[in-house]
């Protein structure tokens, strides 16, 4: 009774790859933490997979679960008086929703990654989960046979781990470490490596030495901490979820981190690193360099990291990288001095149709503007049928009643831009929506608009052949009708009514707060 409790939240479950094998690393991860003279004691949430959830009514709960989870976590570790708390979580929601819980609670804690998953192939050629989604769009378009579609398909996933790009799971491993609440090198080991199972073992001294100096979240999860994860966000051309997901886990610390934030380190730091989904490579190629600490030594060096920020080592940022060999390699992280573009690809964007914001995923490959003509859809599943059939060059895809409240629930938008990509598309049409876009997502999109049209928001005036024009140069995104107009269409608009009317859909609706928020129930 005199030793420390510690919990283990085990985020396993055999719903998704991402999380399948972590009921192994949570034994290894319990062991360590009995070697470690403390007590340990497991429990379990849930999770849920995007993968079967995608272009489903069930991803409509998919940003729910990281409410769930996060009150899940918090409500254990409060009721039980536990003195430390580690996570093992390996997606995209469970998380951020794992830091929001060890944000509120504030006692000692580590978040351990479950790892990347290893690629696929089929027919020499290497696979990963957007693939297989990206696949669709080129059957569609009679680009690919019956054969090789299923292949793909059944060769896309070999195993356990993490979507293998930087998709959301390693954007958002990749900022928690750079926040300094998951050991080195734990975003970038893949899930079945040797060095995943030694990081699992060292968990247990690594949360005695917390407990020993006291040291908790909030000293470690401070305003340049949240910055150090934006900064790696920008560098590695992340998932726009992270802009949610960052503004949520500071939240429950108490910290502010808003929208301009983001645009203040996007104008400032290049995209250096060529990992899908835009470019061509995956997290196991990081890893195989020197992985998330050699990107942060080589920002550090460069300046765009706060090297004093401390960390779960009980050491700070500088100590932890300082015998860090910094090579790069230029094909899979291009120098600074030479990057993919010279500022980042998270560009928040306001205009009439975004009073409170948007956020564009501008790699620099589909170009920085675009104006095109409105098809206007009132959700994703109509989307993916008018991409199939009516969707031509110089159209912008306009996806409605999808934002956090309208969705509900935030859903992804993979699947119509993955057919956009498969169809050949991408260089010739933009998106635009309420909704969130999956970390896979590429092309010129533009999600998060907000308020949402739930809400009443600009996006609920919008008309099939308007004129949209989309400026990442100049941060615009407007529809091209005059005043007299927009303020009749804003006059006369209906607004829709709640068809939940009961349940955890219907408790989410009721305390979302907008996507320029973070879609925080709190």
């Amino acid at each position: 009774m005199k030793k420390p409790f510690v919990a283990i939240a085990n985020l396993a479950s055999d719903i998704t790859p991402c999380n399948m094998h972590l009921d192994k690393l949570t034994s290894s991860v319990e062991q360590g933490v009995r070697e470690a003279d403390c007590v340990p004691f497991k429990f379990g949430t849930i999770t849920v997979s995007d993968g079967i959830s995608m272009g489903t009514e069930g991803m409509k709960a998919s940003l729910v679960s990281r409410e769930v989870i996060a009150d899940s976590i918090e409500t254990v570790v409060f009721a039980e008086g536990m003195d430390a708390l580690i996570v093992v979580g390996a997606c995209d929601k469970n998380m951020p929703g794992a830091m929001m819980a060890i944000g509120r609670i504030n006692r000692p804690s580590i978040l351990v990654y479950g790892g990347t998953i290893k690629s696929g192939k089929w027919k020499n050629k290497k696979l990963n989960i957007v693939s297989a989604f990206e696949a669709y769009g080129l059957k569609i378009k009679g680009k690919i046979s019956e054969e090789d579609y299923k292949g793909i398909i059944k060769n896309s996933i070999p195993g356990p781990g993490a979507c293998g790009g930087m998709y959301t799971a390693n954007t958002m491993s990749s900022a928690i470490e750079t926040l300094g609440m998951s050991l080195p090198y734990s975003s970038s080991n893949p899930a079945e490596s040797i060095e995943k199972k030694n990081e699992t073992n060292s968990i247990g001294k690594a949360i005695k030495n917390l407990l020993k100096k006291n040291i908790k979240p909030k000293d470690i999860m401070t305003k340049k901490a949240f910055e150090n994860a934006i900064a790696i966000t920008i560098t590695l051309g992340g998932s726009t979820n992270a802009v949610l997901h960052l503004i949520a886990m500071a939240k429950s610390v108490d910290i502010t981190i808003s929208l301009e934030d983001f645009q203040r380190f996007s104008d400032k730091i290049p995209f250096i690193a060529n990992l899908k989904p835009s470019g061509d490579y995956l997290m196991e190629d990081l890893h195989k360099i020197g992985g998330t600490p050699l990107v942060m030594k080589y920002m550090l060096d460069n300046g765009f990291l706060h090297g004093n920020c401390m960390t779960v080592t009980g050491k700070t940022i500088n100590e932890n990288l300082k015998e860090i060999d910094c090579k790069i390699d230029n094909k899979i992280l291009k120098p600074f001095s030479n990057p993919i573009k010279e500022t980042g690809h998270i560009q928040i964007l306001y205009g009439n149709l975004a009073p409170e914001g948007a956020v564009a995923k501008i790699t620099g490959k589909e170009g920085e503007i675009f104006e095109g003509s409105a098809k206007v859809y009132e959700n994703e599943f109509d989307a993916i049928k008018g991409i199939e059939n009516e969707i031509k060059q110089g159209d912008v895809i306009v996806i409605r009643n999808s934002g956090p409240k309208g969705g509900p629930g935030m859903p992804e938008m993979l699947k119509p831009t993955s057919a956009v990509v498969g169809a050949g598309l991408i260089k010739d049409v933009a998106l635009i929506t309420d909704g969130r876009f999956s970390g896979g997502s590429h092309g010129f999109v533009v999600g998060h608009i907000s308020p949402e049209s739930f809400d009443g928001g600009p996006i609920a005036i919008v008309k099939n052949g308007d004129t949209i024009k989309i400026d990442s140069i100049n941060n615009k995104i407007e529809l091209k009708i005059d005043n007299l107009e927009f303020d009749k269409r804003i006059k006369n608009l209906k607004l829709p009514t709640n068809k939940y009317n009961k349940g955890v859909v219907k408790k989410y609706i009721n305390t979302v707060s907008s996507a320029s928020k973070g879609c925080v129930t709190d």
